[in-house]
């Protein structure tokens, strides 16, 4: 069974305020018999009051002329005025505040200027309370509507920032893929031409020097073989490929200094370890890893330096990043840079680790198998 509303049982409230009001006072007044107007006019301002959100300025002026002709004309002085609070605020909610202001303040004509045989209603004292009630009537109703407003609005905004973030997020997942396919086109490329070549040289020597010719098919089975790891590698993490990208030199440790300066960071580089004889993917992985940290550091941290380091060691690469800077990066992995770093490093094997530092700063830490990418 469905809930009434708020508005529904303030309505209802104010109606049975009335009604008991009524009652009250006939029992309190016997000598002053009610007449027609004090039971029809208070019954009239009621059913406006049931329908005043479908029709808020028409409750509006029905219960304002119930009250006008109400206290001049009736016999009990009941609280009718209650109805009247409630009909201007509503009306002043739902964006009527101008029919609101304009008839609240002829009510309050019509009840200081009304009178019944030659006796004014509503005294001096009483007209300045009632005038205060309907001015905070039509204000709270004006104040209500303006802070909905500014609810919806934040909402919109905060909405449509969350709309913008996503779409950064899409946005740098899409450039992370162009990455990945440019880093395969210059990999395979290489490749392929070296098959070539030496496809080219056995095919020479086949015959007048087998053993070169077999030491050529051997390199065309290795570059091969690499060639179809480099793939299964790359398209794990590869989701789209934009054909009309330009090309670029793939990211690689050997290029160190161009890594390091694309952030515009100073960074404290430590290397160990033969970092020139890794395997292709291997080396690719690890320098778009490194990329991607220091871009975070950058543009997140808040730090101007940042600590690298990257060591062969145990049959893996350990490669590690490292701030200090007052801003906080980690989003639990739900990023698509992080995301992108750790599909790098789980496609070969291995892991990768991403998350706030004790002593402050974040920390990101790569561990990549070598023994077995060869």
């Amino acid at each position: 069974m469905r809930k009434p509303s708020a508005s529904t049982l303030a309505s209802l409230a104010a109606v049975g305020v009335v009604a008991a009001g009524t009652v009250i006072t006939a029992l309190l007044n016997p000598s002053r018999p009610p007449n027609l107007l004090d039971v029809l006019l208070p019954l009239v301002a009621s059913v406006a009051t049931l329908v005043r959100l479908r029709f808020p300025v028409t409750a509006l002026i029905v219960v304002a002329l119930c009250v006008a002709v109400y206290y001049p004309w009736g016999r009990l002085d009941g609280p009718l005025l209650v109805l009247a609070f409630v009909a201007l605020y509503t009306a002043a909610d739902l964006g009527h505040l101008a029919a609101a202001v304009a008839t609240g303040g002829t009510l309050l004509l019509a009840m200081g200027l009304g009178e019944s045989g030659g006796t004014r209603h509503v005294d001096d004292s009483m007209f300045v309370a009632i005038g205060g009630w309907v001015v905070a009537a039509v204000a709270f109703g004006g104040v209500t509507r303006t802070r909905r407003a500014y609810l919806l609005e934040a909402e919109r905004r905060a909405a449509d920032a969350e709309h913008s973030k996503e779409e950064e997020a899409r946005r740098r997942a899409s450039e992370e893929r162009l990455r990945i396919a440019r880093e395969l086109h210059d990999v395979l490329g290489h490749n392929i031409s070296m098959i070539n070549v030496q496809a080219a040289a056995a095919l020479h020597g086949l015959k007048k020097r087998p053993e070169e010719a077999e030491r050529a098919l051997r390199t065309i089975k290795d570059t091969s073989k690499e060639t179809l790891r480099e793939l299964r590698t790359t398209l794990g993490v590869l989701r789209q490929v934009d054909e009309g990208a330009p090309t670029a030199p793939a990211d690689s440790l050997a290029r160190m200094d161009a890594l390091v300066a694309a952030s515009g960071l100073t960074v404290r580089t430590e290397l160990a370890g033969p970092l020139d004889a890794l395997p292709t993917e291997v080396d690719l992985a690890a320098a778009r890893i490194i990329r991607e940290a220091l871009t975070n550091v950058s543009r997140h941290s808040g730090a101007a330096e940042a600590r690298l380091s990257a060591a062969c060691r145990d049959g893996e690469l350990v490669v590690r990043v490292e701030d200090d800077g007052p801003g906080v990066t980690y989003d639990g992995g739900s990023g698509f840079g992080l995301q992108g770093m750790r599909e790098r490093a789980t496609a070969l094997g291995g892991t990768l680790e991403a998350g706030p530092r004790p002593e402050g700063g974040f920390r990101v830490v790569a561990r990549l198998p070598i023994e077995g990418a060869r």
